[in-house]
């Protein structure tokens, strides 16, 4: 067990009393999930407005432009029943923004291709989500930039 540390000062946010190195890790962890959850209903809006449900725009967003995927390896990617890729790709199929096309090295198999339409959806759908938020515009650039250091050692 790793000895107490002196308290940190966490953004005006003393926590008391003296922080082991776990209980840190289970505060800033904590934080992280707050502001995850605060931002699904971001996605759900910005889904709306693009409409489409939110499953719908997962799925646009992890389709991979570049390399049609089959059906199946949708399924095991997105940890879901088949029967819930052919839901979410017969919605994105209506819009045009994806087509279904017979596997180059199986004709057996289906995979799932973004269109033209789709690749600029998508394109339009992460401008829109990568817009900073206000909560992020009010941080200072000392702060932003401590932010996006500690993220980018979690990020991997």
């Amino acid at each position: 067990m790793k000895e107490a540390r002196a308290a940190p000062n966490l953004g005006g946010v003393t926590l008391l009393p003296p922080a082991t190195h776990e209980e840190l890790a289970g505060e800033a962890w904590r934080r992280l999930t707050e502001v995850t959850f605060r931002q699904r209903r971001f996605f759900v809006t910005a889904a709306a407005s693009f409409g489409l449900n939110p499953g719908s725009l997962k799925a646009l967003l992890e389709l991979d432009p570049d390399n049609p995927a089959p059906m199946r390896a949708l399924a095991e990617a997105w940890h879901c029943d088949a029967s819930n890729v052919t839901w979410l790709v017969d919605q994105l199929e209506a819009r045009n923004l994806v087509e279904r096309r017979v596997s180059t090295t199986d004709r057996r198999v289906k995979t799932v291709v973004l269109t033209d339409a789709g690749v600029a959806l998508r394109a339009s759908v992460e401008t829109h989500l990568h817009q900073a938020p206000e909560d992020l515009l009010k941080l200072d650039d000392a702060d932003l930039a401590a932010l996006v250091n500690v993220l980018s050692k979690i990020a991997k």
